[in-house]
């Protein structure tokens, strides 16, 4: 869930497993990395980016 400005927005599936990693620190290819480990077979490669970029065109993210 995030919590923003007069609203919230309700994660779903693996989003906030995304969003949790979104700490700073990381570059989206370690998220990639990271996710790719946990979740075999999934193709994060090509989800994961996508996503984090309509994160950022929400303003959700920077």
């Amino acid at each position: 869930m995030l919590l923003l400005p007069e609203r919230v927005v309700v994660l779903c599936g693996n989003a906030g497993s995304v969003v949790r990693l979104c700490d700073g620190s990381r570059e989206v290819d370690e998220i990639v990395a990271e996710l790719g480990e946990r979740f075999p077979g999934a193709p994060v490669a090509d989800e994961v980016p996508a996503f984090l970029t309509a994160l950022r065109k929400e303003g959700w993210l920077q």
